[in-house]
């Protein structure tokens, strides 16, 4: 949750940068907004320290104005100056691990190197997820030699990628791959699949496409931290949708659905099954039952064999 909540905060944050959505007058939203940009880009810190500060002046409670004064004001050495602003924008409502990382910065350009260690743990603490920055910023160099330095950048590789690291995310990934498709029990061709790690390994997407028939679909599957179970969303080229949940059994995925009313009256449950039987084969098992399990029906057997190369 913490970091669904930090790249929401970004997100906003850099939209509002982008569109300068900050109230105020014609010259404000025109000219002083785009020479304050045009020479924070250049690195003008001098110019950009001028003009932001009369655009924070100006609107107070712009958490984006006063940012970027902190920014440039450290740029030009005035650093206790910075933190002020720094502080003022982290109240004006600028995300907290954005503003702690500047703050590290700050310390560090001071040679506070205390000071610095803690801003940075806190900024890494609320989600700071940018290890290229950390590893190549002058003013944190001090800092990279220092045995602290490590467990820190390790943590911001984790916030970046959340889902490769988390041992729960990486389960089915027995799945992922390039595949031939045939029937289990007499091995004719049926289909191709193409399954990747998508969205910074959360999601194992899967692209679908029958041999023959033109059917299609795609099926969307993570791992639900809240409710501790995997879940699986799949559709298709027929208007179809079916929502599967389950997890982890015995090293093979294990899938249910509810009992879904059908058009016949009957209510249809699914348990969908994928065997990890080798690091090149993979076997798909779906049953349905209309008797509140009762019963099973066989609705499909499907081999995955990996394509040579892929």
């Amino acid at each position: 949750m913490l970091m669904l909540r930090s790249g929401l905060l970004l997100l906003l944050f850099c939209a509002a940068l982008s569109a300068g959505a900050i109230p105020g007058s014609q010259e404000d939203q025109g000219g002083n907004v785009e020479a304050a940009e045009s020479a924070y880009q250049a690195k003008d810190w001098a110019k950009a320290t001028r003009l932001y500060e009369q655009l924070a002046n100006s609107h107070p409670k712009s958490g984006i104005y006063w940012y970027r004064l902190g920014v440039s004001l450290e740029a030009i050495g005035e650093h206790q100056v910075a933190l002020e602003a720094l502080a003022k924008s982290q109240a004006a409502g600028t995300p907290s691990f954005m503003v702690g990382f500047s703050r590290a910065t700050v310390y560090a350009s001071m040679g506070e190197w205390e000071k610095a260690f803690q801003a940075l743990g806190e900024a890494v603490k609320q989600g700071f997820n940018d290890p290229d920055t950390m590893l190549t910023d002058p003013n944190l160099q001090p800092l990279r030699s220092d045995s602290r330095f490590p467990p820190l950048l390790e943590q911001v590789k984790h916030n970046q990628k959340p889902c490769f690291y988390s041992a729960e995310n990486r389960q089915f990934d027995f799945w992922v791959g390039d595949w031939d498709v045939v029937a289990t029990a007499d091995s004719v061709p049926r289909g191709s699949s193409h399954i990747a790690r998508e969205l910074g390994d959360c999601v194992i997407w899967e692209n679908w496409t029958s041999l023959t028939t033109g059917y299609a679909g795609k099926s969307y599957n993570v791992y639900n931290p809240d409710l501790k179970r995997w879940e699986q969303f799949w559709v298709d080229n027929n208007g179809g949708m079916i929502h599967f949940y389950g997890g982890l059994k015995d090293g093979n995925m294990d899938y249910w659905t509810d009992e879904i009313p059908q058009p016949d009256g009957t209510r249809l449950k699914r348990h969908l099954q994928f065997f990890n039987v080798g690091p090149d084969k993979v076997r798909q098992f779906s049953q349905g039952s209309t008797d509140g399990g009762k019963s099973w029906q066989v609705e499909y057997d499907f081999t995955y064999l990996r394509k040579k190369g892929s």
